[in-house]
């Protein structure tokens, strides 16, 4: 088995702040995490030289990036966006689809399959259907022409090919909180967006198991004081994770410090929704049909300007959320990969850098947080 060595490392994980530190790894797996002068062999060394070292980053929301989209159907286009997430840090994520026909997603989750059969960048750690069983209402930049009724039987259709990890849907659609208990019963996180739902119809949703809600503020009902809706919903109930965009476009800096001091950081779950647009320059660009312009790291609908996904990386975000809430990155850290994977079964074993844990890591800069190496199953991969 071999072993390696990170030394002179700054150990960041959920509530562990360990400067001066060395970890140690065996196979896959740490085996340690000790101080940097206690004397320690293996097979290989790398030198962190004082950088953060944090767990790898888990994107359970990203449509692409550099240039493709999950739902292209062109050879390697899974494999273009898993290699960029891997470039920001993220050892696994979940592809995510968009509102589209039944045979265009199926083309899309055949390649993610076929993609997490080598996993060779990013592994992929389920697939998130966004639609199509949205409120018409709150497209977004979803397309209207695809949006259709919940169908459990098309959903298992669709996890035949590859496991399903999170569909987004809107509770308040015909058979919406059914639906829910559905997912459940599926193994399928079930999560609210996209979605017009007044708070009695969250709770019929919520009382059938529903404790999700997707790109938290964004397309959804917000907070009135006659009918607080599904904003009010996410602030009210400290058992519902709440996905954060924080960009500081889709959630304004205040909005972020709210989220971070009013909700109990094990429901925060930081997210990219990237399109294929992220790590490119401005320009044009397309999502899920729809005519794209990306001006100012801002991707808008040519057609109304909705916005229309992001550009953002998540190691940005976790600078982001640093500098606006001042809050230590030992709690932070939690919100960008240990609480996305116990929402996903795999808390025992990603997400902390801690003995036993897998050595999925990544190494930031302390300045700027731009991402200097990442270990994924306890090899270096950048």
């Amino acid at each position: 088995m071999s072993t390696g060595l990170i030394r002179n490392a700054h150990v960041i994980s959920p509530k562990c702040d360990l400067p001066n530190a060395a970890i140690l790894i065996e196979g896959t797996r740490i085996a340690r995490v000790a101080a940097a002068d206690e004397p320690l062999a293996a097979d290989w060394t790398y030198d962190a030289k004082g950088a953060y070292v944090v767990p790898g980053f888990i994107d359970i929301h990203t449509h692409g990036a550099a240039g493709m989209d999950i739902t292209d159907e062109t050879d390697g286009a899974v494999v273009a966006v898993a290699k960029a997430k891997l470039e920001e840090g993220c050892t696994s994520f979940a592809p995510t689809t968009l509102t589209l026909a039944e045979e265009t997603l199926a083309a899309s989750l055949t390649a993610i399959a076929d993609y997490a059969k080598t996993a060779r960048y990013s592994k992929v750690i389920g697939t998130h259907l966004e639609g199509p069983y949205i409120n018409p209402a709150c497209l977004g930049a979803q397309n209207p022409a695809f949006v259709r009724k919940p169908d459990v039987e098309e959903v298992r259709r669709l996890q035949a090919i590859t496991p399903i990890s999170q569909i987004t849907f809107a509770v308040e659609v015909e058979g919406g909180d059914a639906f829910a208990q559905a997912c459940l019963d599926n193994g399928i996180v079930p999560s609210c967006g996209h979605s017009k739902a007044t708070y009695a119809q969250f709770k019929r949703a919520y009382h059938r198991g529903l404790r999700h809600l997707t790109h938290f503020c964004n397309q959804m009902t917000p907070l009135h004081h006659r009918d607080i809706g599904l904003v009010g919903a996410g602030l009210l109930h400290g058992d519902v994770r709440t996905e954060i965009i924080c960009d500081k476009i889709h959630l304004a800096p205040e909005m972020i410090q709210l989220i971070f001091a009013r909700r109990p950081i094990e429901t925060i779950v930081m997210i990219t929704d990237s399109m294929r647009a992220s790590h490119l320059p401005d320009g044009p660009s397309s999502l899920g049909g729809l005519e794209v312009i990306v001006k100012d790291g801002q991707a808008r609908l040519a057609s109304n300007g909705a916005l229309a996904g992001s550009v953002l990386q998540m190691n940005i975000a976790l600078k982001n959320v640093h500098e606006v809430t001042g809050k230590p990155l030992a709690e932070i850290i939690q919100a960008t990969s240990w609480n996305q994977a116990v929402e996903l079964g795999r808390g025992d074993e990603l997400g902390k850098v801690e003995a036993g844990y897998l050595a999925d890591l990544a190494v930031l800069d302390p300045a700027t947080f731009a991402v200097q190496a990442v270990f994924v199953d306890g090899g270096q991969r950048i």
